[in-house]
């Protein structure tokens, strides 16, 4: 993999003649026929409308109890992806264990085709259509599953992650076969319902899809992410995820604190000091060897940094947050996506009600996670952080028992910019927004990357077109019409430069 995201080793002539031939074709081809956005713009309200036709439908993943959900929005997926003239498959995944010890059918995966003209390239485009929870009752201004069009944002539950996304997509889609009857490229669609709890089951089929749904495929494109600003963003990497708990049991039960304070061991204090002793004050890791995987910044790099549109003043306005941990934008752009960070998330088992509670916990277990980026590897951050932990409990001396477990291990994934498909969603970016694509690495996790590059071997890209205040896990989730009409835009724009490459 290299190292260095503009310019890497393994660049090959013809690649480096792309990256210098692109920007001056940009300037110097003649302007493309657009009647395409011009389709695209004069069916905004039929767009609109679709989405808010599959927001309405509550296909949250997280409970079972709305299993129905996410299959029916499967079929109506499916069922849209049919009037386009594809043919779909619905493959069955197998079934999901509830904590109950019951098991449900797992919902069905489309694998969907679009042309298969043999001198065409093949493009295969991921996206998921179950959503996150969401009551109205937790905080949310309308009702989460009825999109509402205000101040030229459009809320709900899915809108931007990730119906709104698939759906600008397949909206492109629709727009080019009404406009020329076929498409510039061949495509292929791998949409799942189960990403927000896991994605049970999908690993399995690709690797098992290997040779025959996937073996033909050129390209791969997720489309389930955000820009970092209001300008396009496309997205060239992603942090990984190593997600641990620390478990301290100091007695059988809860004891009262006037009967027991000073006497025991008490568990939480012992949690607190082993979360307190994983980062310093300005947020640096302190388990050893920690750093020593992390790639160190090439030549030029910190210049990719510093060309992102990102105002720091203006984030941390929004944020309401007093100073952020680097001052200039290049740091911190880099803290947030290029370096590893390590995140305190919660408590369980302790007292968290209003009021007070005079308890002293029998056991507590604490809720961290290390975005961990290339070349570290969960295996070995896995063992740093046990070795780490394990010794800091020793030098305290404390008697009760002590349990780390490293709960997820999804890796980072950082690929080659310079490749055909990046230039092709450049010019695609500049031919619709008259703007230059912010290239970006994503500071969360993508684990489907990372699974579809090792399985597949294939050109992948994150061309999503989420904004950056999409709220896509929180209340009152959107997305806004310039991005989602832009969206369809560039997402037609982009099949048919790839198929002018």
């Amino acid at each position: 993999m290299a190292e260095n995201p503009r310019l890497p080793d393994q660049v090959s002539f013809y690649h480096l003649f792309l990256l210098l031939l692109i920007p001056c074709q940009v300037l110097l081809s003649p302007v493309p026929n657009d009647q395409i956005f011009q389709y695209i713009d004069g069916h905004q309200k039929e767009y609109i409308q679709r989405l808010k036709d599959w927001v309405a439908i509550q296909s949250d993943s997280s409970d079972p109890r709305k299993r129905q959900d996410v299959n029916k929005m499967m079929e109506v997926t499916k069922d849209f992806i049919l009037q386009l003239g594809g043919t779909v498959e619905m493959a069955d995944i197998g079934e999901q264990r509830l904590a109950n010890g019951e098991t449900i059918p797992l919902p069905p995966v489309i694998l969907a085709e679009i042309g298969n003209a043999e001198n065409k390239p093949t493009v295969c485009f991921y996206g998921h259509m179950d959503v996150q929870p969401a009551k109205q009752e937790d905080g949310w201004s309308t009702d989460p599953y009825t999109l509402v069009e205000k101040d030229g944002n459009l809320y709900g539950r899915g809108a931007s992650d990730d119906k709104g996304q698939v759906l600008a997509l397949l909206h492109a889609l629709e727009s080019l076969i009404n406009m020329n009857q076929d498409l510039p490229v061949n495509v292929k669609l791998f949409i799942e319902g189960m990403e927000e709890t896991g994605s049970d089951g999908l690993e399995m089929l690709i690797e098992n899809k290997k040779d025959t749904f996937f073996s033909n495929i050129d390209y791969i494109v997720v489309t389930d992410t955000p820009w970092l600003s209001k300008k396009p963003g496309i997205t060239y990497g992603a942090r990984g995820n190593c997600y641990f708990s620390i478990e301290v049991q100091s007695s059988k039960v809860d004891l009262h604190s006037g009967g027991f304070g000073g006497m025991v061991y008490e568990a939480m204090g012992d949690l607190i000091y082993l979360l307190n002793s994983l980062t310093d004050a300005n947020g640096r890791i302190l388990v050893p060897g920690i750093y020593e995987a992390v790639a160190p910044l090439s030549e030029n790099e910190e210049d990719l940094y510093k060309d992102i549109e990102f105002d720091v003043d203006e984030q941390r306005a929004n944020l309401g947050v007093k100073k952020f941990l680097h001052e200039s934008k290049a740091d911190l752009l880099m803290h947030r996506c290029r370096y590893p960070s390590l995140s305190i998330h919660g408590i369980e088992g302790a007292f968290s009600g209003t009021g007070t509670k005079t308890v002293i916990p029998s056991k507590v277990i604490g809720k961290f996670s290390i975005r961990q980026v290339p070349n570290m590897e969960p295996s070995v951050v896995e063992k740093q952080v046990k070795d780490y932990l394990e010794s800091k409990f020793s030098e305290r001396k404390s008697p009760n028992e002590m349990k780390i477990t490293m709960i997820i291990g999804a890796k980072p994934w950082l690929t080659n910019m310079t490749e055909p498909q990046y230039h092709a969603a450049r010019r695609a970016v500049t031919r619709v927004f008259n703007i230059e694509a912010d290239m970006i690495r994503a500071g969360g996790t993508i684990p489907i990357a990372k699974t579809l590059e090792d399985y597949l071997g294939k050109s992948l890209m994150l061309l999503g077109i989420g904004g950056p205040d999409d709220a896509t896990h929180g209340q009152n989730e959107k997305i806004s019409k310039y991005n989602y009409i832009g969206g369809t835009k560039l997402y037609a724009a982009y099949l048919q430069e790839l198929a002018s490459l």
